[in-house]
Formats: C-alpha cells, structure tokens, sequence
C-alpha cells in the first residue's frame, strides 16, 4: 500500500499579487524537491507543472495539492526535512485558515494514482466523520492494514 495526500488552501492574494509571490515563484523548487525525495511516487499537476490552476471547488480561489507516497514517514520527512519546511512555517502569510480540516491522507494500493474526485470525497469523509482508517490525518495515523477494501467507507 502506498499513502495518498490531498491538501487544500484558499490563498489570501490572488496568486499574481505581490504579496503571496514567493510562494509561487518557489512553486518549482518546492516541487522538484519533492520530485526527487525518497518515497515520492507521483503528484498532481497541469500542463504547467503545478496544481494551482486546477479548479476542484466552486470556488475558483482553492488550490489543491495531492501526492502518492511510500510511507507517511517519507511525506513527514519531505514536509519538515527539507526546504519545504521553511515556506510551510510561512502558510499564514498567504493562506486562509480554514475552519475544517484542509488535508487528508488514505492509503492507496500500489500502482493506483487517485483521480480528484477521489481525494475530495476523502476530505470530505474527513470533515464528516472525523478520523478513521478511509481518512485520516497525521494526528492520528492508521496503519495500512486498517484500510477498508473499498473506494467508501
């Protein structure tokens, strides 16, 4: 099995303003840091290398992330080990807080790279029902073998 990870924010710039330029001018570094970090096995992405113009809500400003990973370790160790850990330090100088849970993680078997649809219904599982083995967070991490055989709960 490997680990899914959707996670969502509403920017408090429009992405072109200057005051969220940084985070998007290191759009790529961040990206490519991931790209080449140890269990890293995919991650959502346009035609331009990003997922920021991919519109998951009816709300156009939300931007979404979502990768496939080995482990939850390797995502922890990508997440706080590496440059990713500075700008993430930054996530309220560009971000909305957002009420309800903004990321959720799943397990996933492997070879299987989850479509959208699939990770929103997650999050909203999530937000729901709270954690659980089909959706769960870093607070309270299940194990694989608690996955569900099924795509619901």
């Amino acid at each position: 099995m490997h680990l899914a990870q959707l996670d969502i924010a509403r920017p408090l710039y429009p992405l072109d303003a200057p005051q969220i330029k940084d985070f998007v001018d290191n759009l790529e570094f961040i990206n490519g840091i991931a790209e080449h970090s140890p269990g890293f096995i995919w991650r959502l992405q346009d035609e331009s290398g990003d997922a920021t113009a991919i519109q998951a809500f009816e709300a156009p400003e939300v931007i979404v992330n979502m990768s496939v990973w080995t482990s939850p370790e390797m995502l922890k160790d990508f997440m706080f080990k590496t440059a990713h850990r500075s700008f993430f330090r930054r996530k309220a100088q560009w971000f909305e807080r957002m009420p309800q849970a903004s990321y959720v993680l799943w397990w996933i078997p492997e070879g299987h790279i989850p479509p959208l649809p699939e990770a929103l219904a997650r999050l909203e599982y999530l937000r729901q029902h709270g954690e659980s083995p089909f959706a769960f967070s870093f607070k309270q991490l299940y194990p694989a073998s608690a996955q569900p055989d099924t795509t619901t709960p």
